[in-house]
């Protein structure tokens, strides 16, 4: 682990090779999992006000959903979460032409049409970030969708670390992401991995 002052990272953000490989996946991270994504309760806000700005990207079974028990919910594990479709699909989750997941948060973002990208916990994905309380823990979520990344990362040169730039700086602040930056690269020198 590296610790950046509060904050305990995962040598997987250095270790690892990452560039999502959309033409792959198809943006499955959307649309996997048991769970939504993890929110906190003011985005759980900002969402639901952003509801009518989404509404007609949305696909009908996401909004009965939206109807019928709102933006969030909470999960199994006591998190507060999107509200998803059928048990797996996050009920923001919107697609282009040819199937390709798209959030409808994010695309109104892209618009100007909001001030809110998406949660924070999709931003930084694939990274799970979990508050406790000294620490903050900040791993790498490893799983079979990501593979596609995992190889388009070590092709391209990539590190976990480098492809999360922008999120880890809007999470943490540029101070912060430059020492991350820094611990980062004196590792490799000192332990140089394929």
């Amino acid at each position: 682990m590296l610790q950046i002052g509060d904050k305990l990272v995962s040598l997987d953000l250095v270790e690892r090779w990452f560039c999502c490989d959309l033409d792959a996946c198809h943006g499955d991270c959307c649309i996997e999992g048991d769970a939504g994504a993890p929110i906190t309760k003011e985005e759980y806000q900002k969402i639901k006000e952003l509801v009518p700005v989404v509404w007609d990207r949305l696909t009908p079974r996401a909004q009965e959903e939206i109807a019928r028990r709102g933006v969030g919910y909470i999960d199994q594990e006591g998190d507060l979460v999107t509200t998803i479709v059928d048990d797996r699909d996050c009920v923001f989750t919107c697609y282009a032409p040819g199937g390709m997941c798209q959030c409808a948060l994010e695309k109104a973002f892209e618009e100007g049409k909001s001030d809110f990208r998406k949660p924070a916990s999709c931003y930084l994905y694939p990274v799970r970030v979990k508050k406790y309380p000294t620490f903050t823990a900040v791993n790498y979520h490893r799983w079979k969708i990501c593979r596609p990344a995992e190889a388009l990362g070590r092709k391209l040169g990539i590190r976990l670390y480098q492809f999360l730039k922008e999120p880890l700086i809007a999470e943490y602040g540029q101070e912060w992401y430059d020492e991350l930056c820094l611990i980062c690269e004196e590792y490799l020198r000192q332990y140089p991995s394929d």
